[in-house]
């Protein structure tokens, strides 16, 4: 079907509201309607919950040191240029002459030195900080052992020169650079305003939009900024970001016309969607991983191994693949999905293929354990809203009560779930995880001791050394060994659940041109406009 013979029913306009259109200002023709999955946390970075949905409205009303391309390419952003030491461990970037924070004042040098040392203060507890750690002291500056002038970073120049002095050679170095762990912060304002420099009658960002509007829990609306360098190639003049947590009326809202593309419909409706809105709906390879966290603190039944063990023997991953997500998930036996860069994929060793042997040990194991029928095994499962989340755990729950397991299901929206695993309040908690750049040690850094985002507080000091080396190592091939082996102590000590890996699934209005598929799904709005 050509675009020419969507239905009518997609992008319905009635005689009244094509007249209203007519007499619309541009800005309202302009606007982008994006459905996302959840709420932003905050526009101050250091306060990111980690949600994808935050990085799409983060990366429209933020631009780093560099940017990306429709298709995920690099490009210069505040930086026009940059050199690179010989031993790989300084950066020494020249920033833009034309770059303004929203309220016309210059981005410089000093704004990047602030914005990391803000995120790594102690007093913000940002998750993300450890995404610093590569930089010269960042570690220590995150846990108070030394002061925020202690970071490796340097405003040169009159603020015209940024330098970077790195721990060890990064690989992934440049592309950490558009995540928004990296982002500047507006140093004239947090020093005039504390923290209500976020408020709207504050608040100045440094990217293509400005934040001009959020009704919580519905949306958060944003308008091209004028002070923008590259305003004048900015062809959208807004950007709504609307809250849409249950996918199938996001679907109906799409249809509607009241929104042009929405993240991740639900696996269940591919096939509908494919026969009735070929040209709208997409699916692509993606750089995500689907796994179960298990909590490793004690008091935890999930803290013993042999629990942890028998837990992953019973997940039939393939029935989860092709019955439950009907093919919209790859199964998965490890946390680094297909594609990274510089990375075989591994595998936990479940045994046997044949189920009933895998379910006669499990049974031993927890057994062993001192679990039976006059001790059940009682589990705490958290996960976010979503009928896809819920029907994973359902299935889950359902293959593990041949082992006398009892799961308590408690779901959450997903800001209020992070928030409450990250606590430890959970045995078994569903997460995901999106490459932020494309390298294993982005996933695998999700397991190293005192890591924010490792939920189920995992410590392993072999894990740990494996990664630390591999941190140090500059030759790529030696790199990759060190990060496969930490990978297969985790694996072997089944530190959590494997179950999928992502692909992407967007619905994008056809008359959208520079919006491209891509393996991290990013979609800068800057590059996005509306075709006739």
């Amino acid at each position: 079907m050509s675009k020419a013979q969507l239905p009518r029913t997609l992008f319905p306009l009635s005689a009244l509201a094509l007249a209203t259109s007519m007499m619309a200002s541009p800005a309202m023709a302009e606007t982008l309607s994006i459905g996302v999955q959840g709420e932003l946390a905050s526009f101050d970075t250091s306060q990111v919950s980690g949600g994808v949905w935050e990085s799409q409205v983060l990366m429209d009303v933020y631009e780093g040191l560099l940017k990306e391309s429709p298709d995920g390419k690099l490009l210069p952003g505040m930086a026009t240029k940059w050199e690179v030491s010989d031993d790989g461990k300084t950066y020494t970037f020249h920033m833009r002459d034309d770059a303004e924070w929203s309220d016309g004042k210059p981005v410089t040098a000093e704004d990047f030195v602030f914005g990391w040392q803000h995120l790594l203060a102690p007093e913000n507890a940002s998750k993300y900080a450890y995404m610093l750690y590569p930089v010269v002291n960042a570690e220590a500056v995150n846990t108070g052992d030394k002061p925020l002038d202690a970071l490796g970073v340097e405003s040169l120049d009159d603020g015209k020169t940024f330098k970077v002095h790195l721990n060890h050679p990064t690989p992934y170095f440049l592309q950490l650079l558009i995540h928004y762990t990296t982002y500047p912060a507006p140093k004239h304002l947090v020093d005039e305003y504390g923290k209500d420099w976020v408020k709207f009658d504050h608040i100045a960002t440094n990217g293509a939009f400005k934040p001009v509007d959020w009704v919580s829990q519905s949306k958060i609306s944003v308008e091209k900024s004028s002070t923008y360098y590259d305003a004048d190639d900015v062809s959208l003049d807004g950007v709504n970001y609307f809250t849409v947590e249950d996918r199938n009326s996001g679907i109906s809202r799409f249809r509607a016309g009241e929104l042009d593309v929405l993240t991740d419909y639900p696996s269940s409706r591919y096939q509908w969607l494919t026969d009735n809105l070929p040209d709208a709906t997409h699916m692509g390879p993606y750089l995500g991983s689907y796994y179960y966290v298990l909590n490793s603190r004690e008091g935890s039944p999930t803290a013993d191994k042999r629990v942890r063990e028998a837990l992953n023997l019973a997940v039939r991953r393939e029935v989860l693949s092709k019955q439950i997500m009907a093919g919209s998930f790859k199964a998965s036996t490890a946390m680094v999905p297909p594609g990274v860069s510089h990375y075989d994929t591994q595998q936990m060793d479940l045994g046997s293929d044949d189920m009933d042997d895998r379910m006669a040990k499990a049974k031993e194991l927890l057994k062993e354990a001192g679990y039976g029928p006059d001790h059940p095994l009682d589990l705490r499962l958290r996960y976010n809203t979503s009928d896809e989340h819920k029907k994973i755990a359902i299935a889950v729950a359902a293959m593990w009560k041949p082992l006398g397991v009892n799961v308590q299901m408690i779901n959450s929206e997903a800001t209020v779930h992070y928030q409450t695993i990250q606590q430890g309040d959970f045995d078994v908690a569903r997460a995901g995880w999106i490459a932020d750049y494309n390298d294993a040690e982005n996933f695998l850094t999700l397991l190293h001791t005192g890591v924010g985002n490792n939920y189920g507080a995992y410590s392993n000091p072999e894990y740990d050394k494996l990664m630390d080396q591999a941190a140090g190592t500059q030759d790529l091939d030696a790199r990759e060994k060190l990060l496969e082996k930490a990978e297969n102590v985790a694996l072997d000590d089944y530190a959590f659940i494997p179950m999928l890996t992502y692909v992407t699934r967007n619905l994008v209005n056809p008359k959208l041109e520079g919006w491209e598929d891509n393996v991290k799904d990013n979609h800068p709005s800057r590059w996005v406009h509306f075709t006739e």
